[in-house]
Order: structure tokens, then C-alpha cells, then sequence
């Protein structure tokens, strides 16, 4: 069964791993085309091939069921073939950010405790700077241009072409839907990040529900920008696809000027893109791809896209339907979203979905009326479509789960119609071009600068639907430091999407009886007369 016709291709509950996805697309057209990394393009049975040579040799140098592997990698085949390669062998595949250095590159791979990292070979000197601190890691495999440090204290490093292995050969011990397969760290707010233990069924389920909010079939040929090492580029770019038997051509990073003649060469009908990058596409000039592709992308996924952005992109590039109007988090996929073609109301991100129970409540859980906003809570009605708690915090886990509801964090409403509308964010962390930043790592960075004696981070709303980042400090008495100079130096600390666009110095912070920074009213605040913006510089930020 290729395609989706008028009745869905799944039935509500079903359990899957992507593993089984890939054996019956492999057994259906192993010659099509799965992957398309600009023009280099792989078939489902050369990712297959390529992924169980990978495993094998993974497995020779002692990964076994239920280990975890850190990757840190750029959208390239290679991030496809070891994830598939790690879970092959049971393992659980741990995606980091490339962005991340010092100590929030530290926290990570110290805390999924992994023995092999999988990286690029740009990234090995960040490592290399950590080692000392990464008790569990013997051995970090990087790809690309040969480095210099054969080994570092305890750590080997070595070229991942040593283990791209010569055993084809498939693997019968497969993966059970109920299994781990991925821990993905979100933001942490009172606290260092988390990871999220994600099952097989838990991916293959947001890719389900990818399918059923924008419908795809083997005809089709989505094209992603978004980053490998997040869950949209891997369920809705990859698994969905397939599960469909349809290709994706995945770009290496976001270009706006490079977007719609990528879109002509790689023949692509749906693009899957955050809602703020859509806007930036919105908002382009016109080229010559653009116009010839015009109608060609029937479909766009991604949010959050506002109506205006809506519009545009139906005026302007001819797309059918734009936007997912659904609201989800890492904990548990996404519970509110409508199939394809249906109506939604202006604002609003869709009606529950048939896998969750999600009602508002008030501070006592007690259940609110109708257009009354409360926070957002969250039940599975099917098994393994939620996450499996937070990895190595069992108390973070059970504290969320308070009257076996979990508790997003979140304050949203139903409307009289049942349509769901987002509010606003309990939980005092930030969201900036899709990226979930922790203020408290944030905090902990910038307090490392010795003129600096106190540090809140935290958001502003952006004109883009997002947040930028504000720095509100007080400076030690004496201290000489321009806003200008506090944001060079924060460039080689943070990582560049977590870089602030606001600064402001202060004698105080607004503070509880308890000595709790009043965050609240520094967002309501924003930009003051005495904030800098980056914006006002001609400072350039580059990705790194």
C-alpha cells in the first residue's frame, strides 16, 4: 500500500519501528530513490545496505542493545545511515545539536553516557576541549578530513570510513515499537537540559500524524532544510516518507535565495520548514526558479505559520494547503492537529486528535470551561505515543506527571467548536528559529564573564512569531563593559541561535520575598530606552 487515497493508510493505534518501515519498503522498490542529498541520491535498498554494513561494524566495536550513541552531524547521508545503523542493533541513537560547545556540548554527551560519539570532523576540537569531563566516551568516529589527535587521555579518535564495514547482511533481532530508539534533549528551565526517551512507535506515530495533517504519496518529493538532529527532520522528513515509499531531498542548510532553486532541481512538491522560515520565503524577492516552480509545492508543513504567511504562500507560490495548525512538544508528539483539507479555525492549532486526551486545568487540576485559559495536560489513549520520562531523572519525570496527567508547562484554550488555541509558556524558557533554549544554562554561561554578577535571560516576542533573546545583567562594582563587547564574547561561549539580540544593564533585578528574579516583568518590559539591539549594529552573526 503506496500512497494515501481518500481513507487514512493506518488505523488509529497502530504500533510500528522504522526499522519494520524500512524491511517492507526495502522488499516493495528497492530501486526507488529514498534519499536526495543535492543530486547525490540513494536508494531504499543502498540505505538499507549501507546502514547494516555501518551496524555491523558498530557492533564489532561493542555497541549492543539498549547503549547509547551520541551523533553530532550536518544534514548529510551519514547522519541517516548511523542513525538506522544504531537502532539495527537495538541501540539507542542520542542526536545533538551541532551548535553546541563548552559546557552545554559537555552536559549532553556526559549525561546520555555514551562510550561512542559520532561526529564531524569541524566538531572534534570541541570535544577534544570537553574530554576531560566525558568519563563514559572511549572513542569519537569523525567524518570528514583527517585530524591530527590520534587519541586524547582516554578518548580514541577515528575516521568513521574505518566503519562503514563490508557486511551487508540484514539483522533478525529487530526492534520492538515498545523499545527505546532516541533520547532528545529539550531545553531545561530550572535546571541543566533533559533527555526525552523517545520509543520506535512514538516517531512512526508523529510521522502518522504528519501524514494524516498534510497527506503524501509515493509520488510526492518533500524538501527539508530543517537540521537531522531534530525529530521534525527525522519523522516527518524521513520516516514519513518512508512509510509512503516517497522520496525527500534534504538540503544542507536554510538558504532563502537558495531555496526555490533547490526546489526546481530536486522536483519537490511538499517542503517542510519552520513556520518563521516560511515567512522569510514569504517575504523574498522574486527569481527565476521561483516563478517556474510556482503551484509546484502543493503542500507546506511547519509551524507556526500566521495567516498573513498563510496567505502568501497560497497567492504566491500556489501552495494548496500551508501550515500543520497543530500543537505538540517533545514529551508528547502532537495532540492537537486536523487532516488534511479541513477547516481551521483563524488562530487556532487544530481539535484533539484521536491518541490523546488533552484537557485545561486549573492549579488544582481541576478541569476549566471552555475558553478559559489554564494549563495544557496530556494523557495517551494508545500505547508508546508518549514519551518514556526523562532519561537518568525519575523524580523530573514523576513531578510531571501529577495525577497521571502530564503536564506540559503550557497554558492554552479550547474554543465552544473544541478548537485548541496556544497561549502562552508557564515555564520560563525561550523559543528562537525552532530551537528551545534553557535560560538557566544561559545564565550559567554568561555569569562565567568576571564583570557579571548577575544574569536573567529571557525572552521577548519576536515581529518573526517566535522569541528573541534578551541578557538583563547587573555588573560588579567598577566594572568596564560595553553591551557591544559582552556580545563578541558570548559568541565563542553560547551556541550562535541562542545568541542574545537584546542587552541591558542594570543596577538591579526585579526580585520575589524569596530572591527570585521576576522574570515576568522583564518580558513584559522587552526592549526598554535603555536596551541594545543587535539589530541597530551592523554586527554580523555567522552559523558555526
Amino acid at each position: 500500500m503506496l500512497g494515501m487515497g481518500k481513507q487514512e493508510m493506518w488505523s488509529v493505534g497502530e504500533r510500528d519501528t522504522v526499522i519494520d518501515a524500512l524491511d517492507r519498503a526495502v522488499a516493495a522498490h528497492p530501486d526507488r530513490v529514498l534519499l536526495d542529498f543535492s543530486g547525490e541520491l540513494f536508494t531504499y535498498a543502498e540505505v538499507d545496505r549501507l546502514s547494516n554494513a555501518m551496524a555491523h561494524s558498530l557492533s564489532d566495536a561493542g555497541v549492543k542493545r539498549g547503549d547509547t550513541v551520541v551523533s553530532m552531524l550536518d544534514n548529510n547521508v551519514d547522519a541517516i545511515i548511523s542513525w538506522l545503523a544504531v537502532n539495527k542493533l537495538r541501540a539507542v541513537s542520542v542526536p545533538i545539536n551541532t551548535a553546541l560547545r563548552g559546557m552545554f556540548l559537555q552536559h549532553q554527551v556526559a549525561d546520555a553516557g555514551a562510550e561512542i560519539v559520532i561526529c564531524e570532523t569541524d566538531y572534534v576540537e570541541r570535544i577534544a576541549d570537553v574530554s576531560t569531563e566525558l568519563s563514559s566516551v572511549r572513542l569519537v568516529l569523525h567524518r570528514g578530513k583527517a585530524v591530527a589527535c590520534g587519541s586524547q587521555g582516554d578518548i580514541e579518535f577515528a575516521p568513521l570510513d574505518e566503519y562503514r564495514g563490508s557486511d551487508f547482511s540484514a539483522f533478525t533481532d529487530k526492534p520492538d515499537p515498545a523499545d527505546l530508539a532516541c533520547i532528545i534533549y529539550t531545553s531545561g528551565t530550572t535546571g541543566p537540559s533533559k533527555g526525552c526517551m523517545l520509543s520506535y512507535n512514538f516517531m512512526c506515530s508523529l510521522a502518522r500524524q504528519q501524514l494524516r495533517a498534510g497527506p503524501a504519496t509515493a509520488n510526492d518529493i518533500t524538501i527539508t532544510p530543517l537540521p537531522l538532529f531534530h525529530m521534525n527532520a527525522i519523522c516527518v522528513g524521513v520516516i514519513s516518507n518512508i512509510m509512503v515509499g516517497a522520496r525527500v531531498a534534504i538540503v544542507p542548510r536554510f538558504s532563502v535565495s537558495g531555496f526555490w532553486p533547490e526546489v526546481e532541481r530536486s522536483g519537490a512538491t511538499i517542503a517542510s520548514i519552520l513556520g518563521s522560515m516560511g515567512w522569510l520565503l514569504a517575504q523574498a524577492e522574486e527569481n527565476e526558479s521561483m516563478k517556474k516552480c510556482h503551484g509546484q509545492i502543493h503542500t507546506v508543513r511547519g509551524n507556526p505559520f500566521t495567516e498573513a504567511a498563510k496567505s502568501i504562500w497560497r497567492e504566491r507560490f500556489g501552495a494548496k494547503q500551508v501550515g500543520g495548525n497543530g500543537y505538540g512538544l517533545t514529551e508528547a508528539c502532537v495532540v492537537t492537529s486536523l487532516p488534511g483539507g479541513e477547516y481551521a479555525a483563524p488562530g487556532s492549532s487544530g481539535k484533539r486528535i484521536p491518541e490523546y486526551d488533552v484537557r485545561i486545568v486549573d492549579d488544582l487540576d481541576r478541569e476549566l470551561p471552555a475558553n478559559t485559559p489554564g494549563e495544557v495536560v496530556v494523557r495517551p489513549l494508545h500505547p508508546d505515543v508518549m514519551f518514556m520520562g526523562y532519561w537518568r531523572r525519575p523524580e523530573e519525570t514523576l513531578k510531571l506527571m501529577r495525577n497521571m496527567w502530564f503536564h506540559s508547562g503550557d497554558i492554552g484554550k479550547f474554543d465552544d467548536d473544541g478548537f485548541f488555541y496556544f497561549v502562552d509558556r508557564k515555564k520560563d524558557y525561550l523559543r528562537r528559529r525552532g530551537e528551545n533554549i534553557s535560560s538557566f544554562e544561559m545564565e550559567a554561561a554568561f555569569l562565567k564573564h568576571e564583570a557579571l554578577a548577575e544574569v536573567a535571560v529571557h525572552a521577548v516576542p519576536s515581529d518573526k512569531g517566535e522569541d528573541d533573546v534578551k541578557v538583563t545583567a547587573v555588573l560588579h562594582a567598577n566594572a568596564n563593559l560595553s553591551e557591544a563587547d559582552l556580545f563578541h564574547w558570548s559568541t565563542n561561549v553560547v551556541p550562535y541561535y541562542a545568541l542574545p539580540r537584546y542587552i541591558e544593564f542594570r543596577d538591579s533585578l526585579p526580585k520575589n520575598p524569596q530572591g527570585r528574579v521576576l522574570k515576568y516583568l522583564l518580558r513584559d518590559e522587552g526592549k526598554t530606552a535603555t536596551t541594545w539591539d543587535l539589530d541597530d549594529t551592523d554586527i554580523q552573526v555567522k552559523k558555526r
